[in-house]
């Protein structure tokens, strides 16, 4: 509820209890004036002063103090019906708050007089089941990849233990065979240690923000440097990386936060396209805008499924594989980067080119 809606309800609420009260101390003093005065007059005084003359005649000259005495005895009473009439709205009103943290399903009702009320917590109640199923549904997915994260590391490491193994045990073993098997065991280490960064990525995402560090830096060598990083990702798919760039380009940003996005971009264009093409990156500058596209070929994603992408633990990819399967972060972790940079990302998919484009303002 916005503070002048509040102080409205507050004020207006006041004023009904001040005219209540008045109006209940007018309306009684008046039915007691025509009782005693219009009707009971005559027997009152008779019965009074067949009691005592003296009292009689005290009672009449002092006829305003009992008046007086008769409306503030009147007053009191109409402040205590008000009083306890304003405290059935508050207990009312401390029922409703209740019911929003017990049974958010309800809907909430109040008096008519309290409906500005009624309806800001109508909407905290609508907003509270909105959070707690968005709450829920994180968990399970966090539940769900933690539990599907430990069957993959156990997967990698099994394999490791199982070459090392051999190698110690089996003497004859020719040199070819050690080379391989040694092969094997070191990818086998290293996607086991991809995907203790990925736990990793998950407890930093929760637990604190990213920090950046800007300075000068030049966006074009350090496309090219993640490009010759990526080779032998690249090679394994038979990929082809083009860079479609000026000479330079300088700007102010974290240059390991930075080259963290894009080199998630880089490898989610990799594990998505078709093997034997082309991934594009393209580089421009214009007058208030720099852009930086990644261009791959592969299956259409729907489009349903275009915004979710940038969703934490989302996975485009549904089937769990240990050799491509990720923690759903890279996506929502490179937007973060992104926006800390004062930049926005988006995606587009026309027929078989997936692209991903980030926009940055010119420092």
């Amino acid at each position: 509820m916005r503070n002048d809606q509040f102080e409205k309800l507050k004020n207006r609420m006041a004023r009904k209890s001040v005219v209540d009260i008045v109006l209940y101390s007018l309306g009684a003093s008046l039915l007691l004036a025509i009782l005693v005065d219009g009707i009971y007059n005559d027997e009152i005084a008779n019965r009074l002063f067949r009691m005592n003359a003296d009292f009689y005649y005290w009672c009449v000259r002092n006829k305003m103090l009992f008046a007086a005495s008769a409306y503030l005895i009147l007053f009191a009473l109409s402040a205590f019906l008000v009083i306890r009439k304003a405290n059935n709205k508050l207990v009312e009103i401390i029922s409703a708050m209740d019911q929003v943290l017990k049974e958010p399903e309800k809907d909430i009702k109040l008096s008519d007089d309290l409906v500005i009320l009624k309806n800001r917590l109508n909407n905290i109640r609508v907003d509270l089941i909105t959070n707690q199923t968005k709450a829920k549904e994180a968990e399970t997915k966090k539940n769900d990849l933690i539990m599907y994260m430990a069957h993959d590391l156990k997967t990698p490491l099994t394999s490791v233990i199982g070459y090392l193994s051999l190698l110690t045990e089996e003497t004859q073993i020719s040199k070819k065979l050690q080379t391989k098997y040694l092969k094997i065991a070191l990818s086998k280490a290293l996607r086991l240690e991809e995907l203790t960064n990925q736990f990793f990525d998950i407890t930093r995402y929760h637990l604190q923000d990213i920090p950046i560090t800007k300075q000068k830096l030049d966006l074009v060598f350090l496309m090219a440097q993640l490009v010759e990083e990526a080779y032998p990702m690249l090679q394994e798919k038979k990929l082809e990386c083009v860079i479609d760039k000026p000479k330079s380009l300088e700007f102010q940003g974290d240059g390991d936060k930075l080259a963290r996005a894009f080199g998630n971009l880089l490898k989610n264009a990799v594990s998505y396209s078709y093997e034997n093409t082309v991934i594009k990156i393209e580089i421009t500058e214009e007058k208030e805008k720099i852009k930086i596209g990644f261009k791959n070929k592969g299956d259409k994603i729907p489009a349903y499924k275009l915004d979710k992408l940038f969703d934490k633990f989302y996975r485009l990819d549904e089937s769990r594989t240990s050799s491509t399967g990720g923690a759903g972060l890279g996506l929502a972790i490179t937007k973060e980067i992104v926006e800390l940079h004062g930049g926005e990302i988006f995606v587009k998919n026309e027929e078989e080119w997936i692209e991903f484009w980030v926009e940055f303002q010119q420092n």
